[in-house]
C-alpha cells in the first residue's frame, strides 16, 4: 500500500473517530440537560429512548451539513425503521392499503366472523404533526383491532412542515367523512365508529370530532379517544410546561416547535416570542382565561412554588403570523361550549410527567363541563409516547401495556 493510499484510510479513520466522538459529547450534553424525575417509569430505558432519538437527530444534521440528505428525511426514515416491525400477514386480520379520497389509509378487519355489524375506529398517529407514518403505528392498530374486534383504519396524512396546516386537519377529516359514508363496506356499523389519536393525533382527533358536530349528512361519532392531545398553542407557561420543560422525549421547546412547524411550515424566528406568549392579544388572553386559567387545573397538579405568567402584552407582528393558532381546527380547546356540548362521549389519557399532560386535563374539564361524559386515565408514572412503547421488545414499558388495554376495554365497552 502506498503512501498516499495510508494517508487517505489515516484520514478517513480520523475524520470516523472525530464525528463519532462529536455524536458522542453532543448525546451527553443533550442527556445531562434532560431531567429524568423520581417516580417516572422505567429511567434506564427512558434514557435509552431519549439517546437514540438524540443520536438520530444529530446524526441526521451531519449528514444534511456534508449535502448527503436532509435531516428531517433521515429521521422519519429511521425513526420508521426502529418502530415498524415486519410483522407481514395475521391470521387474525386482513389488512390492506386503499386510499380514501387520495389519502393512504390501512385498514384492519378481523377475520374472524361477527354476528352484526362491528364497531369503527379511525387512527391518527403521532409525531409532532412531523414524523410518524402507518408503519410505525402498525402493531398498536394491530393490537387494537384483534382486542377490540373492531375495523380500524390508520390515516397517513401529510406531514409538516413540507405540507402545512390545516393539511393534516383536513386529511384526516376527509379520510373520516369517507369511512362514515363507506363503512358498511367494511362491516361496520356507521354509527359506531371511534376517533382516535395520541398526540398530534390526539389534536387531530379533538378537531375533526368538532367538525362534524354540525354534519347532517353524516352519522355522528361514537365515541374519541385523545391520548396525551395537544389542543392549544396559547399557554406555554401551564404548570405541566413548568414542571416537565426538560423530560424526554418531549421537551416544552420541542412541543412549541413542532406547531409552529405544523402552523408555518418551517418559519422558527419567532419561537421564543411564541413561548413567552407575545403571540396572544391581551383581550384574547382574557378571553381564553375562563379555560385556561391556574384555576381549571386542579392543586395536586401544580409543582410547589408554581405561579402563573402574567402576560400583560403582546407582538401585533407575532400575532399576525401566528393567529390560525387560534382557530379551532388548530387548538380545540378553544371551541365555543355550543360545540363541546355535542361532542360525543371521550376517552383520555395524560401522563404525569408530559409538558401536553394539562392540555388534556382542561380538555377534559372543558368536556365534563358542558355535560360530554369522559373516562379519564392519568399514568403516574408516564411520560409523553409511552404508549408508543408499549410492546418494544426490551424497551417496552408495562405502563404503555396497561394504557393500551383500558384504551381497548373503553372501547369495548362504549
Amino acid at each position: 500500500m502506498g503512501i498516499a493510499m495510508v494517508l487517505v484510510v489515516l484520514t478517513v479513520a480520523i475524520f470516523i473517530a472525530l464525528c463519532f466522538l462529536l455524536l458522542l459529547g453532543i448525546i451527553y450534553f443533550e442527556m445531562t440537560n434532560s431531567n429524568i424525575p423520581p417516580g417516572v417509569a422505567n429511567p434506564v430505558k427512558l434514557r435509552i429512548i431519549h439517546g437514540i432519538t438524540i443520536g438520530i437527530a444529530v446524526v441526521g444534521k451531519i449528514l444534511q451539513n456534508m449535502f448527503i440528505c436532509k435531516q428531517i428525511d433521515f429521521t422519519r426514515f429511521v425513526r420508521d425503521k426502529l418502530m415498524a416491525q415486519k410483522l407481514g400477514e395475521d391470521p387474525k386480520l386482513l389488512i390492506k392499503n386503499l386510499k380514501f379520497e387520495g389519502i393512504p389509509v390501512r385498514v384492519y378487519q378481523p377475520r374472524s366472523p361477527s354476528a352484526g355489524r362491528r364497531k369503527g375506529v379511525m387512527f391518527f398517529h403521532g409525531g409532532g404533526w412531523m414524523f410518524g407514518s402507518i408503519d410505525s403505528y402498525d402493531v398498536l392498530c394491530r393490537y387494537i383491532s384483534k382486542g377490540s374486534e373492531s375495523v380500524v383504519v390508520s390515516v397517513g396524512y401529510r406531514l409538516a412542515p413540507e405540507h402545512r396546516y390545516p393539511a393534516a386537519f383536513d386529511d384526516c377529516l376527509n379520510a373520516t367523512v369517507h369511512f362514515l359514508k363507506t363503512a358498511k363496506e367494511y362491516g361496520v356499523d356507521p354509527s359506531s365508529v371511534i376517533i382516535s389519536g395520541d398526540s398530534a393525533g390526539g389534536n387531530l382527533t379533538a378537531a375533526v370530532c368538532q367538525a362534524l358536530v354540525d354534519r347532517r349528512d353524516l352519522p355522528k361519532p361514537l365515541a374519541q379517544v385523545l391520548i396525551y392531545p395537544a389542543v392549544q398553542a396559547i399557554d406555554f407557561h401551564l404548570p405541566s410546561y413548568v414542571q416537565n420543560s426538560a423530560v424526554p422525549i418531549l421537551y416544552r421547546e420541542r412541543a412549541a416547535f413542532y406547531m409552529i412547524n405544523y402552523l408555518e411550515g418551517g418559519d422558527l424566528n419567532m419561537m421564543e416570542e411564541v413561548l413567552d406568549g407575545d403571540h396572544v392579544p391581551v383581550d384574547l388572553k382574557m378571553k381564553f382565561r375562563k379555560w385556561l386559567g391556574p384555576d381549571n387545573i386542579p392543586d395536586e397538579f401544580k409543582p410547589h412554588g408554581y405561579r402563573p405568567r402574567v402576560m400583560a402584552s403582546h407582538s401585533e407582528d407575532v400575532y399576525e403570523t401566528h393567529k390560525q393558532a387560534f382557530e379551532t381546527n388548530f387548538s380545540p380547546l378553544l371551541a365555543e361550549d355550543s360545540v363541546i356540548s355535542l361532542l360525543p362521549k371521550a376517552y383520555i389519557l395524560t401522563c404525569e410527567f408530559d409538558v401536553l399532560r394539562d392540555d388534556g386535563i382542561l380538555y377534559k374539564k372543558r368536556l365534563e363541563d358542558n355535560g360530554v361524559p369522559v373516562t379519564w386515565l392519568h399514568l403516574k408514572d408516564g411520560f409523553h409516547g409511552i404508549v408508543s412503547f408499549f410492546d418494544n421488545g426490551k424497551l417496552s414499558f408495562e405502563s404503555g401495556k396497561m394504557a393500551v388495554d383500558s384504551i381497548v376495554k373503553f372501547i369495548n365497552d362504549v
